[in-house]
């Protein structure tokens, strides 16, 4: 996880002058993003929460989340990726929020995605979102890859 902290470090610095808040809802970045943030000293500053939301069923059991919000959409896409970082930055009520979801691997996931795809969003006063695509089928190299384009596209929309 060493390799996430200079992003992690980069992010931590600007909420903190800005005395903003952050919350993230991961899926097959297994908890990378938040453990990242969460590495740097004084998180509590500027980390409100986050969730590694696997499954549909997980997503569920969130405060007034219910099944017509998801009506027409799949995991491991742009408006999936969008909408997780929306609730849960909605229902921890922080200034940003981070959403991944994609398919680590070593297959692909039941949408047929292939291993290495996933998507990453950033929610604030503006929202971003960027596809990653490694190649590989390698799990936990994919699951860092997943973290460090979530914490990159974070980092990169703070500081516009």
């Amino acid at each position: 996880m060493r390799e996430l902290l200079p992003l992690a470090e980069r992010i931590a610095a600007t909420l903190k002058a800005r005395k903003q808040t952050i919350a993230v809802a991961e899926s097959s970045a297994g908890g990378l993003i938040s453990a990242a943030l969460l590495a740097v000293p004084g998180a509590s500053a500027y980390f409100i929460g986050g969730g590694v939301v696997y499954t549909r069923q997980a997503i569920l059991a969130l405060r007034d989340t219910r099944e017509s919000m998801f009506e027409g959409l799949r995991g491991a896409t742009e408006p999936w990726a969008l909408l997780m970082a929306r609730t849960l930055r909605s229902r921890c009520s922080a200034d940003w929020g981070v959403g991944e979801s994609g398919a680590a691997g070593p297959t692909g996931n039941r949408y047929g995605d292939p291993p290495g795809h996933a998507w990453v969003a950033v929610t604030g006063v503006v929202e971003r979102a960027v596809s990653v695509n490694t190649g590989s089928n390698d799990r936990v190299a994919n699951m860092y890859a997943f973290a460090k384009a979530a914490l990159q596209l974070l980092a990169e929309t703070l500081e516009k």
